[in-house]
């Protein structure tokens, strides 16, 4: 699904009315913990916010993507298809997470899927959007670029330790049944 998807929705226009709002959850958004309150207002002028009612698919997993969003009110359940071929719920993230960040740099297919538990509030930042805050706010452009690196690299450490974590632990089964 692409950032296209979200107009059959309808926008609510840019995210600037609802700056208060990130602002008052800014620091549960590791994305951006850095920025100033000025900063969050010239990017909420870059993102489109969206009311999504509960049920809704917004992230399909093993679809292009090309944006990150950030959830402002509401919670998105995340499910990843496994093994067996069913869908199996990975997390559920709510008010000041993001989703959608690996996809938005590298236009890869989705890892998961997305679908809102409850209505949700969001705010979308697509890559277009990404590209004109390089060109229109370059320092702003490479402190998003850096949080977002940043927050890749901590993911991916977490995934790594829980990866050693479960060699570790399939080790000592296999140990302890010899």
């Amino acid at each position: 699904m692409s950032a296209n998807h979200f107009h059959t929705i309808g926008s609510l226009g840019d995210a600037t009315p609802f700056v208060s709002r990130i602002l008052g959850i800014i620091e549960h958004i590791n994305l951006f913990e850095d920025f100033s309150p000025g900063e969050v207002e010239k990017l909420a002028r870059y993102m489109v916010a969206y009311r999504v009612p509960a049920g809704a698919q917004i992230i399909e997993e093993g679809e292009p993507g090309d944006f990150l969003l950030l959830i402002i009110e509401g919670s998105i359940e995340i499910v990843k298809t496994g093994s067996n071929g069913l869908p199996a719920r990975i997390g559920l993230a709510g008010p000041g997470k993001t989703l959608g960040e690996m996809s938005v740099i590298d236009g890869e297919p989705r890892f998961a899927s997305c679908i809102t538990e409850q209505d949700c509030l969001l705010a979308v930042l697509d890559r277009e959007n990404l590209s004109r805050i390089l060109a229109d706010e370059p320092r702003m452009g490479v402190k998003i670029l850096m949080e977002l690196l940043m927050l890749l690299n901590q993911r991916l450490r977490g995934v790594s330790n829980d990866l050693m974590r479960c060699m570790s632990d399939k080790q000592k089964r296999i140990g302890m049944v010899r």
